[in-house]
């Protein structure tokens, strides 16, 4: 007699399928995607029959009624484990014909990895880059109409000298009342195995200035990795960091005079080791083309007037990039779990430096320089990650000295002319309550602040500013700054005082890596 339950192991033997062999080639993804859905649609049904199966075997009953369900038990987990790997097979060859990354010859190695385990390459077509939108929006006013920015520019010791050419937007410059400031874009994403891809713009209203665009290695052995493009330096602390990652809204004065708004930004290589070791230790050299205007302007080897109606011309030499060279370490000890501390020494040397001061009457300069400069630099950041949440309690100190000094021949005359320069900061930014920190800052330029021409030293004195910011994070994607700052800036020889207030939101759309420490 035939009962529901023999009829039920029926139907679940007759939904399991008879695979067919796979040919040399292999039917086309189409086809094998409804093939895969078709027999996953079966497998669903033929397991719950097998669990009915199951379940009545569990139930009493006869010996032989027993004997005849446990064979066909056997029988039909047989089918299933057949089914199972005929699906697997049928998935894994449906995969295959799915179109993917192109793995080009050469960079894919066929029987061993360049440096380490090595995946497939993907072209770029597969994927989306990260993506960032970040505008800055400044509202500024000063109590010398507006002049404040016109007024450093001009400040004893740093005043005078320029590159010809254009050096596009400046952070620092500001009109009173409401500014874009810059709007940052910025991609980012895996090239391949080997390479990432960094490209960081600045889209102003005079335009748009990529401010780094680089590769760098992701496999290279010993702790070593490479960078080269456009890119921030690795010198000093501050120098890495955009606008948005500052904890003011202006730049502090010994970057903005020794280096200028930018800070050392250029085209060319860099190359750090980090070795493996109990404590953080990073050594760092790099070679860039030489265009910095405060440390390496390269005006070329163009022809000026001679002082003199029957005077010789004078004329800038020539010197082919790259011509600037850093260094760097950076040493961070073991404090333990909340507290971090990071030590960093800088040294630049520039093969070429060239100034054009001023203008005459007639539009000749009164002066051009040529020569070569050097700055080296220390740096110290303490970091305290407080158990509150949302950086209530934690503290930040950070202290810089730079310190610069450029040899140069007076062209036109006998004389050579020697500048020594240097300007520090030193800040604090403490969590008051969840969201909200409180941030304090002193910066100086021209503690040493003096040129030697002919034998004859001339001196200057120095400008600082005392600076106090208010910032809210209402979350991690948007900001709110109160700042107000007082500056005693020297310009020839007469102190110039201003107050400054600022207001700054910034606000961030879409992804954006994490930043270093």
């Amino acid at each position: 007699m035939k009962t529901p339950l023999a009829g039920a192991i029926a139907i679940a033997l007759a939904l399991v399928p008879s695979m067919p062999a796979a040919g040399p080639a292999g039917p086309e993804p189409r086809a094998l995607e409804e093939k895969v859905r078709a027999l996953e649609a079966r497998q669903a049904e033929s397991e719950k029959a097998l669990e009915k199966l199951k379940a009545a075997v569990a139930a009493p009953a006869s010996p032989a009624s027993n004997d005849d369900l446990k064979t066909r038990l056997e029988a039909l987990e047989k089918e299933q484990a057949a089914t199972r790997a005929a699906l697997d097979a049928l998935k894994a060859a449906s995969a295959q014909k799915e179109p993917g990354p192109v793995e080009p010859t050469g960079l894919v190695p066929k029987s061993f990895p360049l440096f380490g385990s090595s995946g497939q390459v993907s072209s770029g077509t597969s994927f989306n880059p990260s993506i960032s939108v970040i505008p800055d929006i400044v509202w500024s006013r000063d109590d010398v109409k507006g002049e404040a920015g016109e007024i450093l520019e001009e400040a004893d010791g740093f005043h005078g000298a320029h590159a010809e050419g254009e050096h596009g937007h400046e952070h620092g410059g500001l009109s009173q009342g409401f500014n874009l400031r810059e709007t940052e874009l910025a991609f980012s994403a895996s090239v391949d195995a080997y390479f990432d891809v960094q490209a960081l713009f600045a889209v102003s209203e005079e335009g748009i200035e990529a401010e780094e665009v680089y590769f760098q290695t992701r496999r290279l052995p010993w702790g070593l990795q490479l960078k080269g493009g456009k890119l921030l330096s690795g010198i000093g602390y501050a120098n890495a960091h955009h606008p948005h990652q500052w904890d003011f809204v202006d730049q502090n004065l010994a970057y903005e005079l020794l280096l200028g708004g930018h800070g050392l930004n250029e085209k060319g290589v860099q190359l750090t080791w980090v070795p493996k070791l109990p404590f953080y230790l990073k050594v760092g050299t790099e070679l860039f083309q030489g265009e910095n205007e405060k440390l390496a302007s390269y005006v070329g080897p163009e022809e000026f007037p001679g002082l003199a109606d029957e005077g010789a011309p004078r004329v800038l030499s020539e010197r082919s990039g790259p011509r600037l060279f850093s260094g760097f370490v950076k040493l961070g000890p073991d404090l333990g779990y909340s507290s971090a501390l990071q030590l960093g020494l800088s040294f630049v040397s520039s093969r070429r430096h060239q100034e054009v001061h001023g203008h005459d009457g007639d539009g000749d300069p009164e002066g051009v320089l040529d020569g070569t400069a050097t700055l080296w630099g220390v740096d110290a950041v303490y970091k305290y990650d407080s158990p509150r949440p949302l950086g209530a309690g934690d503290l930040v100190l950070q202290a810089e000295y730079l310190a610069r000094k450029r040899d140069l021949d007076v062209l036109g005359t006998p004389d050579t002319a020697v500048f020594r320069q240097d300007g520090a900061y030193l800040q604090a930014v403490y969590g008051l309550m969840p969201r909200l920190q409180l941030g304090a800052r002193w910066d100086v330029a021209g503690l040493t602040n003096e040129r030697v021409r002919g034998g004859v030293k001339t001196g200057y004195d120095s400008s600082s500013r005392l600076t106090a910011a208010l910032t809210f994070n209402p979350t991690e994607f948007s900001r709110l700054r109160a700042q107000y700052e007082r500056a005693e800036i020297r310009v020839d020889g007469e102190k110039e005082s201003w107050g400054r207030f600022f207001l700054q939101l910034q606000l961030s759309l879409g992804a954006h890596g994490a930043h270093t420490f």
